[in-house]
């Protein structure tokens, strides 16, 4: 039988309802849907890649920079490229007024916070005898003391629902290789940290995990060199999988931590190093 343009009309409506419909529902179902992030020091690297992997999952990220406002202004645009919800704003997390004008903003602007993914990070490798006081604070200072200062802003923003926090250490925290001590003591202090904070902020709802990758392609590795030749060769000799890791290894673990899916874990350290 023939059908009348009117009823195709309402057949293609339908399909086209129904299209929506689902679009609507893929939407809602992200795990963090209604979630506010900050990411610090998400302009490149592990750091970017968590970020994008938020916003996938429904959350509002803040893609914190400290300096480079066009890798910032890159992972935003590819976040909203993708239908996502995502502001760069810069601060320092070496300094503690930047950390609080960093909070605020995100609050005067989304209202609330729920993750919080302490990634900003320095490295420098010395030997004991090239170690002076400036090595020493320039990695302590973020490193360490710039991750507790925004435990603790992040700690008055969130709400009687509490939130969570996910530490980005590494590896070097216990491996601890050669001409990297002060580098492997500041994420020692993260692993440390990570379970005082916990019991500490526990009560309040605030769950504090770590993540310590091991290798991992990005562009400081590249541009350090540490991707080419024998470190790379001795790295994956020695890592079960074979292989260093890739951004795409790390970014799931934090909407792991970030989510309902571990709302019964906190004060974990999840090693991904490919089973180093």
């Amino acid at each position: 039988m023939k059908l009348s343009s009117g009823p195709r009309i309402c057949i293609a409506r339908y399909r086209n309802r129904a299209a929506v419909l689902e679009m609507e529902r893929k939407d809602n179902m992200g795990k963090l849907n209604g979630k506010v992030a900050i990411v610090t020091g998400a302009s490149k690297g592990i750091g970017a890649g968590i970020a994008k992997q938020l916003a996938a999952e429904g959350a509002t990220v803040v893609v914190n920079y400290a300096s480079s406002k066009q890798g910032a202004d890159n992972v935003v645009k590819e976040i909203t490229s993708k239908g996502g919800k995502a502001v760069a704003l810069q601060a320092d997390i070496a300094k503690q007024a930047d950390i609080e004008r960093l909070f605020a903003e995100t609050k005067k602007q989304f209202g609330k916070l729920d993750i919080l993914v302490n990634n900003a990070g320095i490295y420098e490798f010395a030997p004991i005898e090239g170690i002076t006081s400036e090595h020493f604070h320039k990695q302590f200072d973020l490193n360490v003391l710039g991750l507790v200062l925004a435990s603790k802003e992040a700690a008055k923003y969130f709400d009687g629902e509490g939130g969570s926090i996910v530490n980005i250490s590494s590896v070097v925290s216990t491996l601890a290789p050669p001409s990297a001590a002060v580098y492997s003591a500041t994420k020692g202090a993260v692993d440390t940290l990570t379970k005082s904070l916990a019991k500490e902020l526990g009560p309040r709802k605030i769950r504090v995990n770590a993540i310590n990758p091991g290798l991992v392609l990005t562009e400081g590795v590249q541009s350090g060199g540490f991707d080419q030749g024998d470190f790379r060769k001795e790295i994956e000799s020695s890592t079960p999988l074979g292989r260093i890791g890739k951004v795409e290894d790390i970014a799931p673990a934090a909407v792991f931590f970030a989510s309902n899916d571990s709302s019964w874990i906190t004060g974990e350290t999840l090693v991904i190093a490919g089973g180093r």
